[in-house]
């Protein structure tokens, strides 16, 4: 694995999916052209962003490729990004991509997958592993404090609803780190998955997903890839199944209904991660390209990148060799698509097909996964 540790992990208040001034029921509704922020911005920096794509290899051995629970997705060409007024600002232009045709996983990468991983190579996930302060500061300033011991501790991102409605430009009154949280205890030290083997693996970084990508000799897919798989062969839809809104008719995908925080009227019947399969898959055959949590893609993040397509033919994009991200400049970001469980039509609506978020790659999260794709 090559890291660069430069920067410091600060348990710093973080802002999430939140607009610039959303104090009122008015405000939070969404309203078109707003300015949006990420589900994921502003995360606390634990330690060592990624300033390159890491290699996983040395992790993990590569075994046969199988394509087993996987469909072929035949390619072609179709406009990428938003077309509509519901887009955030880096979903525009609508730009024309053209792909090769790829395998790609049916399900998100579920526990049992991801324990099997592990137990053929002995990975332990940046959650499990305790900051090294001898090797954080030789890459920080000189004289750079060392941090509390207790904050030098293995953990994750949980999620905790709160008890009446708040202003959700305050993530930190939702999201907070869980010494312990890890993809076997999703929740915390007192959570397991003891029967939760067919659920999506949750609390993985970026760098864990790329690592099981590796052994199991396929790849994370490029985020042209995961919008063209997730349109299922259907033009200018809104969702994955369509055009009907998500609380209409019956339940489509596993998302918030209700009040975000504080109150999920769990109408879909799950009031947090799904078993994958739960709902109908598209068109390709592919289930929760909507909800139940978060993918991650192989593409850095920069909000002007469509703008850099706009008016070509792109043939398999691989997205921008660096990332860059204007509200937090210092912290590289990967790429998740599909929104999660916790996505809302006031909060994020992040189950839109044209809809990202940004993530720093050591960051693990409560309802972050992904799926796998292959090329040959």
């Amino acid at each position: 694995m090559r890291l660069t540790l430069f920067c410091l992990l600060l348990m710093l208040p973080f802002f999430a999916c939140r607009r610039e001034k959303p104090q009122t029921k008015t405000e939070v509704a969404r309203t078109a052209g707003s300015e949006e922020t990420s589900c994921h911005s502003h995360m606390p920096q634990r330690f060592a962003a990624l300033t390159a794509a890491t290699d996983s290899g040395g992790y993990a051995a590569e075994k046969a490729l199988s394509h087993e629970g996987m469909v072929w997705v035949k390619g072609g060409t179709f406009q990428m990004g938003a077309t509509d007024n519901e887009g955030r600002p880096d979903e525009y232009p609508a730009h024309t991509v053209k792909l090769d045709g790829f395998w790609m996983d049916v399900t998100e990468v579920t526990n049992a997958q991801f324990a099997a991983f592990v137990a053929a190579t002995g990975y332990q996930t940046v959650a499990e592993r305790k900051p090294d302060w001898e090797e954080l500061k030789k890459q920080l300033p000189p004289g750079t404090p060392k941090p509390a011991d207790e904050l030098l501790v293995a953990a994750s991102l949980t999620f905790s609803p709160t008890s009446q409605p708040v202003p959700l430009n305050d993530a930190s009154q939702w999201w907070r780190w869980t010494p312990g949280a890890s993809w076997q205890h999703p929740q915390g030290p007192q959570s397991n998955i003891k029967g939760k083997e067919n659920y999506p693996v949750t609390q993985v970084a970026w760098e864990d997903a790329a690592a099981y990508a590796r052994w199991a000799g396929k790849r994370l897919p490029t985020e042209a890839e995961w919008e063209y798989a997730a349109r299922g062969g259907l033009t200018g839809k809104k969702y994955s199944w369509g055009d009907e809104e998500v609380e209409a008719g019956k339940p489509k995908a596993n998302t918030w209904q209700g009040s975000f925080p504080n109150q999920d009227a769990q109408w879909d019947g799950f009031a947090s991660v799904a078993p994958v399969k739960s709902f109908q898959p598209n068109r390709y055959g592919l289930y929760d390209m909507a909800g139940n949590v978060w993918e991650w893609v192989s593409d850095w993040y920069t909000e002007d990148y469509y703008q850099m397509l706009a008016g070509k033919v792109s043939e398999n994009p691989q997205g921008p060799r660096k990332s860059f991200d204007p509200q937090e400049p210092t912290v590289p970001k990967k790429i998740t698509r599909g929104g999660s469980f916790m996505c809302n039509a006031s909060y994020c609506k992040g189950y839109r097909v044209t809809s990202k978020m940004k993530s720093s790659p050591d960051t693990g999260l409560e309802n972050t996964g992904f799926r796998c794709v292959a090329s040959r």
